[in-house]
Parts: structure tokens; C-alpha cells; sequence
């Protein structure tokens, strides 16, 4: 079973959706031992960086994520919710993140001819193997929704880079602990594909 977390951030459903098609078991949950009992356990997300660590700390899921990563269930951050497992964001300035990557979340800086928030379809670079993209090969094509952007901090978790202005770290992966920036969900067989090689991992 996949736990979803539910903490009022949107975008839940479509994740839902593409996982139902792909025939798993899923519950979307903010309850401590459903969570704690799933297989894997995503967290999506779209919104602001402090407005989302607020929820999370009136829910009480702040504990409930580190029990999970600290368990070794594989989990996986999309959008927002890959920026919320980093410890800051200049979105948020003064909010504390979840901090169980490092790395900080930066504005995408503006340039002549790109719009921010970035929106659309941008190719991936892969690199250093990662799990998520087994099977696919070249430069996928995946889904953007976002003004801030990811540098980690240890080059060896990244797994994926785009260029939208700046050099984007677009997936990381460490342990049992995934991350997109893209959405998997919005992003046609690629995406599925990508869902479908978390689902399947022990």
C-alpha cells in the first residue's frame, strides 16, 4: 500500500489517479499509524514553502516523516514536497524545513525571455544512476510548476538536472528518500514510468 499524505496542499488527487492506473493500493491519510503501516509514502505538494510547514507542524506530521525515512520506507517528495525535505527556503524566509536533505530552495533568477513561476515541459539530464529512471533513457521530457528551485548540497544525490535560467537540481534521491521537482503525474508515460519504478521498490 502507498500512503499519500494528506496535509490540505493540493494536487493530492492526480497523484492518486496515476497511481490507482497503475494498479496500486492507495490511501490518501494524515493519520500517524496509517502512514507508519504504508509500503512507501509520498508527499506532494503545490503552494507556499511556509504555509505548507505550518500545516504540517497543526497536523503533527513533522514526526511522522522522520519516523518514516528513519524506518527505511521508501519516500518520495513531488513539487513542493521535494523542496519541504531541505532545511530552508527563500520563499519562507525563517521557516524551518524538514531538514533531512541538504541543500537550500532559491528564487529562479529572472532572464530576458523565460517566465517565472516556470510552467511546462522541460528534458531531463540524467546522472549518477538513478532509480526513479530506470528504463528510460536520453532526455525524458516531464512537467514543471514552480518559482524556486533546488541546489543540494551533495553533489552525489542528484539524479536529475534541467536548465530553466539556472542549472536545476530536478530529482534527487538518498537512501529511501526520492524527490522530484517535476510532477511524475502530470507527465504523460514518462511520469508513469517514474511512479511505477517507485512503486516497485523494496
Amino acid at each position: 500500500m502507498i500512503a499519500i499524505i494528506d496535509y490540505d496542499a493540493g494536487n493530492l488527487k492526480s497523484v492518486e489517479k496515476a497511481l490507482v492506473s497503475l494498479g496500486e493500493q492507495v490511501v490518501v491519510s494524515r493519520d500517524r499509524d496509517t502512514i507508519l503501516e504504508a509500503d512507501k509514502v509520498i508527499l506532494p505538494g503545490v503552494g507556499a514553502f511556509g504555509d505548507a510547514m505550518e500545516k504540517l507542524h497543526a497536523y503533527g506530521l513533522v514526526p511522522v516523516i522522520h519516523d518514516v525515512v528513519e524506518k527505511g520506507t521508501p519516500f518520495l517528495g513531488i513539487c513542493l514536497g521535494l523542496q519541504l525535505l531541505f532545511s530552508r527556503s527563500a520563499e519562507s524566509p525563517g521557516v524551518k524545513g524538514l531538514g533531512i536533505l541538504k541543500g537550500e530552495i532559491l528564487r529562479i533568477p529572472d532572464k530576458e525571455g523565460l517566465k517565472i513561476p516556470h510552467i511546462g515541459w522541460n528534458s531531463l539530464e540524467l546522472q549518477n544512476h538513478g532509480r526513479l529512471f530506470e528504463g528510460l533513457e536520453g532526455t525524458p521530457y516531464v512537467y514543471f510548476v514552480h518559482s524556486y528551485y533546488l541546489r543540494a548540497e551533495e553533489p552525489e544525490i542528484v539524479r536529475a538536472v534541467t536548465d530553466y535560467s539556472v542549472s536545476i537540481h530536478a530529482s534527487v534521491e538518498k537512501g529511501n528518500v526520492f524527490a522530484c521537482q517535476f510532477h511524475p503525474e502530470k507527465s504523460s508515460q514518462v511520469g508513469l514510468k517514474i511512479l511505477e519504478n517507485f512503486s516497485k521498490l523494496s
